[in-house]
């Protein structure tokens, strides 16, 4: 496994490739990926680990199959209440994509406990500026990738989703539970007697730098709210709720109107029970009712 570390401050459009074990003066390695590697026993795939930025959560696992093929790209985000979780955990389901042929990058970023809102937005928009701009060492198609998030992930890749007027290449969101609305959860937690709830409350009041939605703080909790940023050219959305979890289809049901009143669709799928995030996902036909969304979009 080769691992990479940035040279310097995080910049979208200049980011230093450099090896961990190397000096600073090393160049910044060529991006050629002839030689598959097979240290842990991938077959055909190779595996890497490169930093987008200086923390040290600022890292992701690239996954691809360097036969010469552009590929689509997925990006998957983890979660863990804003605030915990790592992309160690993801790997089974990176590799299951890895294994359908996409080139996969599997993102950390910084937690609720080393910077606010908007830092985790920031963070999986300068991960795929990395891997757009070096697009070709990972054999990755750079106008053709989707962004998948769990939970707390399904809110920093559904707010990638209405950034701006579009993110470029962006063909799609995934969420599973997302929370869409950290307002809503914040009202929810108030009075709620399920304890996620209530956690889930805390850890939005954290995102938002340790305050609630009133006076200086409205405007960082408004720019949490990913329905209140639809624009017409915003990625479609998928998003897979339990229809008892703690964060309720209701979430991506506004979603879905926001959007929808803009004219990008988006797919609220609901299952019977209670499961939440990576248990949720491991429901009999959801997996495979995400990868043929991804599949009808990129390919």
């Amino acid at each position: 496994m080769r691992i990479a570390v940035s040279a310097g401050a995080l910049a979208l459009a200049a980011v230093v490739l450099t090896p961990v074990a190397a000096s600073a003066t090393t160049k910044e390695p060529t991006p050629s990926v002839n030689n598959p590697i097979d240290n842990s026993g991938l077959g055909g795939l190779s595996l890497e680990t490169i930093a987008y930025g200086s923390h040290a959560r600022q890292t992701m696992d690239v996954w691809w199959t360097p036969d010469g093929q552009q590929r689509p790209g997925i990006f998957l985000v983890h979660g863990g209440w804003w605030s915990s979780g790592d992309k160690k955990y993801m790997k089974e389901i990176t590799r299951s994509y890895a294994d359908l042929g996409y080139t996969v990058f599997n993102l950390n970023y910084r937690l609720s406990g080393d910077a606010a809102w908007p830092a985790q937005r920031t963070d999986a928009l300068s991960a795929i500026a990395l891997a757009r701009k070096h697009a070709d060492r990972w054999a990755f198609d750079p106008g053709n990738y989707v962004v998948m998030g769990f939970s707390a992930g399904g809110h920093i890749a559904a707010a990638v989703g209405t950034y701006g007027d579009g993110v470029s290449g962006l063909k799609g969101v995934v969420g599973l539970s997302p929370i869409i609305s950290p307002l809503r959860a914040f009202s929810d937690g108030a009075k709620a007697t399920d304890p996620n709830r209530r956690r889930l409350r805390t850890a939005a009041i954290k995102l938002a730098g340790g305050c609630a939605p009133k006076g200086k703080c409205s405007r960082v909790w408004a720019s949490m709210e990913v329905a209140w940023h639809a624009s017409r050219k915003d990625a479609p959305m998928l998003t897979i709720h339990s229809e008892d979890e703690f964060v309720p289809p209701v979430q991506s049901q506004l979603l879905r109107q926001m959007l929808g009143q803009v004219g990008v669709p988006v797919s609220v799928f609901t299952v019977p029970g209670i499961n939440h995030s990576s248990p949720l996902y491991r429901q009999p036909g959801v997996a495979e009712r995400v990868q043929t969304w991804i599949s009808e979009r990129i390919g």
